[in-house]
Formats: C-alpha cells, structure tokens, sequence
C-alpha cells in the first residue's frame, strides 16, 4: 500500500476513547497519532491502548491550532456529521492524510474545520463512539487503498491476497529496447 496516514483528535473528554482510537491506529499501520488542544492522561488511556501505540509510533500533542504542522503535502480530512461532507464511501482518501475527529461531546472548531482539505461523515443517523469512527474511516482507508481480492458475487469470500503487482523494467530501458528495435 502506497502512502500513510495519521489521525487525531481535537479535544478529549475520555481519554479510554483515545487510547482505543490509538491502539487501533496501531492496527491499522498507522504512522502517526495525534491531539490538538487534548490533556490526554495516558495512564488512563493505557487501559484501551494495550498495545502501547504512543511509545510504539510518533505522538504528538499540539496545544492549539497554531502549533499544529503536518509533513509536506498531507491533506487534513475532518471526520464530522455536517452537510456538506462527502459521504466517507463515496471518498476516494488521498495518498498522505491526517484524519481529525472532534471530541466525544462536542464538534470540530469552525477554525479546524476551515483548515481541513477535506471534511467527511460516515452515514449514520446520529454520531457513533469516538473509537467506532475512527475504527470505521481506517478501516475504509485499508479497504479502498489496499490491494484485496474481489468481493464474490454470492456470499463467502477467499482468505487469499491477488498475486502482487509485478513491474517490468523501468520506462527509459523499455524506449531504449523499442529504439534499436526500429533502428534494426
């Protein structure tokens, strides 16, 4: 799979929520987790993180918007039930993201949400736990930017990956056989 992704959180108010966003992050192969404005108590949160995400990929703690810097051409994508978000399985995710979710009892701020590249919902009838979304838009990630074999017309499905993509010989080598080839 091409690319990376890291998500985070604006906020806190149950810091097991978090550490279940983390550990599943971990998961998932995530290359960064992260908190903007959040007192995060990783003492707390450890219990739903076993898996120890924050000493085991980069954590970082912005304290407001302003502090927050993403690498180079990382797109920010809000995850939030507001109209106007592209319907997360219509999204096609971009190739480096950070995914930002608001806390658990409130929203994005309108200032994050202005510097979000994109902003998508997943389409429930109401807002779902926290771990669940983030969960939910990874696991959509994994889906629609990994390489999986198709879904079977009838039900049941194959534990076995599609061969790997296989490259032949770099572009300037395959001209260059195509020119003495003419020239022949």
């Amino acid at each position: 799979m091409r690319g990376y992704f890291g998500i985070g959180v604006q906020g806190i108010s149950k810091a097991m929520n978090l550490g279940s966003v983390f550990r599943t992050a971990h998961a998932f192969g995530a290359s960064f987790v992260f908190t903007i404005g959040a007192a995060y108590d990783r003492s707390e949160g450890v219990y739903a993180d076993t898996s120890d995400a924050t000493q085991n990929m980069p954590y970082y703690e912005w304290p407001d918007l302003k502090s927050l810097v993403l690498p180079a051409d990382c797109a920010l994508v809000g995850v939030e039930l507001i109209d106007g978000a592209a319907l997360l399985p219509s999204f096609r995710h971009p190739r480096a993201a950070a995914y930002v979710l608001g806390a658990e009892r409130s929203s994005l701020s309108p200032e994050l949400l202005e510097l979000c590249d994109h902003t998508i919902k997943i389409p429930t009838r109401f807002s779902v736990n926290l771990a669940i979304a983030g969960a939910i838009v990874m696991y959509d990630r994994l889906l629609s930017t990994g390489r999986f074999a198709e879904r079977p017309v009838s039900p049941g499905g194959s534990s076995e990956l599609p061969p790997p993509h296989m490259h032949g010989p770099p572009v300037w080598q395959r001209k260059e056989r195509r020119r003495r080839r003419s020239k022949a």
